[in-house]
C-alpha cells in the first residue's frame, strides 16, 4: 500500500508554493518553533501507560482497561478534522485496519475534538476503528505531548473557518502531537513516535512491524 510520506510532503509543497506570504510566514514561523518543544516529559518507551475513560464518536465512554483486555493497544493522536496532515495520516491507519485487527491489536485514535468532530472523521474518512475524544487534552497532557499553539494563528484559523473552541469546548488554543504509541496488554509502552513536527507521521507499516517485534 501507499505510504503517507510522500502525500504529506505533497500537501505541504502545496501550501508552501500557493499559500500567501500573510499565511504562510506566521504557519511556518510556528512550526520552526516547535523544535523548541520540550520533549523530556514525554511518556517513554517501558513506563505504564496512564488509564483513560474517554467519549466515543457517538458520546459512548470507552475505558482503556476494557481495550487492554482483548489484547495490546496502539493509540495515535490527531490535531484536529481541520488539519490536512491529520486526515491523511488516520485515512493512512485505515488502509491498514485490517491487519491491525488480524495481529489481535486495538487501534484508537484520540483528538481533543468533541463527539460531533469526531463522528465528521469517523464518517468522511470510513474509519473502521475508535475515534475517542480527550476533553481538553487532559489524557494527552498526562503523556507530556500538549502544545500551545500560538496566538498569532487565531487569525488564521478563523480566516479559514477553523473554529476551535467550538469544536474543542475551550478555548485554550492547544493540540496535542500527533504522538503514536504501542501499548502492550499490561499497559507498558513497547514503542513511541512523538514527532513534535506535525507534518511528518510515523507511518503506519513502521508500526505493524512494532506489533511483529512484541
Amino acid at each position: 500500500m501507499t505510504a503517507i510520506g510522500p502525500q504529506l510532503s505533497a500537501v505541504f509543497d502545496g501550501f508552501s508554493k500557493n499559500a500567501p506570504e500573510v499565511v504562510k510566514n506566521p504557519i511556518n514561523s510556528s512550526r520552526a518553533s516547535l523544535s523548541d518543544f520540550d520533549a523530556s516529559g514525554i511518556i517513554k518507551v517501558g513506563e505504564k501507560m496512564p488509564d483513560f475513560k474517554l467519549q466515543n464518536a457517538v458520546g459512548k465512554e470507552v475505558d482503556s482497561a476494557s481495550l487492554r483486555a482483548k489484547g495490546p493497544m496502539v493509540l495515535t493522536f490527531y490535531r484536529g478534522e481541520w488539519c490536512p496532515f491529520c486526515n491523511i495520516a488516520m485515512s493512512g491507519f485505515q488502509k491498514y485496519a485490517s491487519e491491525f485487527k488480524a495481529m489481535g491489536v486495538t487501534l484508537v485514535a484520540l483528538t481533543p475534538e468533541l463527539p460531533n468532530g469526531t463522528l465528521t472523521m469517523t464518517e468522511k474518512h470510513q474509519l473502521d476503528f475508535a475515534v475517542l475524544t480527550d476533553a481538553h487534552n487532559e489524557y494527552a497532557r498526562k503523556l507530556g505531548i500538549v502544545w500551545k499553539m500560538p496566538e498569532n494563528l487565531r487569525p488564521i484559523f478563523e480566516k479559514f473557518g477553523h473554529d476551535l473552541p467550538k469544536r474543542n469546548g475551550d478555548d485554550s488554543f492547544e493540540v496535542p502531537l500527533p504522538a503514536t504509541l504501542l501499548v502492550d496488554k499490561d499497559g507498558i509502552v513497547r514503542n513511541v513516535y512523538a514527532e513534535p513536527d506535525y507534518v511528518k507521521r510515523v507511518e503506519p507499516q513502521t508500526v505493524l512491524e512494532w506489533i511483529d517485534q512484541l
